[in-house]
């Protein structure tokens, strides 16, 4: 999926003036897996309560510009802590708000297969002892991305020896690409990783302390929406506030999505049919568009 750079802001202005209708909900998806599947899940119950959906596909700066600007409503992947140095002036200024946290659990920071650890590479620290094998390079995701700008501010400043390293930028297929690639060979790399994902089941894979003022240690997910969204839409606001979702159940689609090539939309929608439970809290007291019981409407969207 093509990213919207932060020049395209302007562009989206245009979207501004429908904000108001709450009938349309505007998501940001940052095209990651992992949000692409919980955009892809709330759109299906979305759309069964009667609401158009229109998801943007941006980077996590361009998000936060966006909700700040009213171009777009809400937003599932706020990871915490990594990104509260982006998103903290725009909580500061009371332009985003966050509403929920919808994952628990969740892990994000250097990683390197295992037997990269078992060879001695077991943190930041020791990352400049392996120069040599990992090609002085840190395979990092998609330009803009707050955790590539924390491994450039290392390589920059010469923290932990990594002076002469350089951080790949790539998109979150490619740099998985390259880590297969590597662990095909028994090759040394070293990568941003972070939990869910179907990484963590493809490869034996271990996590490198030393990050942890940027990157914490176990973290959170928020759904963040644009200043004053619950008060204007305070129905779907609801939803999105009950939303809860589960590293089990994110394993599990973006395991579909990525490894066996299944529609987002369909392997969302399957887990949905499959576990249709959830629905009973994600929607008390949430109603349609037309103000009837949302629970109901959904199950019959979905064929339930």
């Amino acid at each position: 999926m093509r990213l919207i750079s932060a020049a395209s802001v302007l562009a989206l202005a245009t979207s501004g003036a429908a904000l108001a209708d709450c009938d349309t909900v505007v998501m940001s998806d940052v095209g990651w897996t992992d949000i692409t599947t919980t955009t892809a899940t709330a759109k299906h119950v979305l759309e069964g309560l009667g609401y158009e959906v229109d998801v943007k596909v941006l980077s996590v700066p361009v998000t936060f510009a966006s909700l700040e600007g009213d171009d777009a409503d809400v937003f599932l992947g706020n990871w915490m802590p990594a990104q509260t140095s982006a998103i903290t002036p725009y909580l500061e200024s009371g332009e985003i708000e966050q509403i929920n946290v919808n994952l628990e659990g969740t892990k994000y920071t250097l990683a390197v297969p295992a037997y990269t650890w078992e060879a001695g590479l077991q943190s930041f620290a020791d990352i400049s002892k392996f120069a040599e094998e990992l090609d002085e390079k840190i395979y990092g995701i998609e330009p803009g991305n707050e955790g590539n700008a924390y491994l450039v501010s290392l390589t920059e400043n010469d923290t932990h020896g990594l002076g002469e390293f350089e951080v790949v930028e790539s998109s979150e297929q490619g740099m998985l690409a390259q880590v297969a690639r590597a662990v095909k060979d028994d090759k040394h790399v070293v990568f941003l990783g972070w939990e869910p994902h179907p990484m963590n089941a493809n490869f034996d894979l271990k996590y490198l302390p030393g990050g942890e003022d940027f990157f914490g240690g176990e973290g959170v997910v928020h759904t963040v929406t644009r200043e004053g969204y619950s008060a204007e839409c305070p129905n779907p606001a609801k939803l999105f506030a009950q939303m809860d979702f589960t590293l089990e159940m994110e394993n599990s689609i973006m395991g579909q999505i990525l490894d066996e090539g299944v529609d987002p939309a369909d392997a969302t929608e399957a887990w949905l049919k499959d576990n249709a439970d959830v629905l009973d809290t994600w929607l008390d007291g949430v109603t349609t568009v037309e103000g009837e019981e949302g629970l109901p409407a959904v199950r019959a969207h979905l064929g339930l």
